[in-house]
């Protein structure tokens, strides 16, 4: 039987390009546009929410994968990037979001060859099961750096 979750935030403007945001789960902050659309440097924009959110959703299921897959993570760390299109009438729409982990692993006793096969797996678990990732129109592109140690 399906299920459901509410998930909350509440945004308020506080002037100018300036917002701030409560998230459900307690954290806060203020954000803006991103400098390049009136907006100001150095804080959360949306694109970078929208960014990190699939990111930090690819990445927790990266460890529940990890852990179903009896892995011995010893790191990861993923730089990703968000590419937007800018139509001639000034929509915008993110086409791809790429991500890069680099991910270390203890093979023990295995071999180095069977412990890679199932850290490639578990990625395209993590990614299956994303929330975020299933949620997005966008294409995402995963490009894995994995150390077999």
């Amino acid at each position: 039987m399906s299920r459901t979750a509410t998930y909350h935030t509440t945004v308020s403007w506080k002037g100018e390009h300036w917002g701030h945001i409560v998230m459900g789960n307690g954290p806060e902050m203020d954000f803006s546009a991103p400098p390049d659309a009136q907006g100001h440097p150095g804080v959360l924009t949306p694109e970078d929410a929208f960014v990190a959110a699939v990111n930090t959703c690819i990445m927790m299921m990266f460890i529940w994968a990890t852990e179903r897959f009896k892995l011995n993570l010893l790191s990861y760390t993923c730089r990703a990037e968000g590419t937007k299109l800018i139509e001639l009438d000034r929509t915008e729409v993110f086409t791809h979001v790429r991500l890069w982990p680099v991910i270390q692993v203890a093979a023990g006793e295995e071999d180095p060859a069977v412990v890679e096969a199932r850290v490639r797996r578990a990625l395209q678990g993590a990614q299956k099961y994303s929330l975020v990732a299933n949620s997005v129109k966008s294409e995402i592109v995963v490009e894995p750096t994995i150390e077999v140690k």
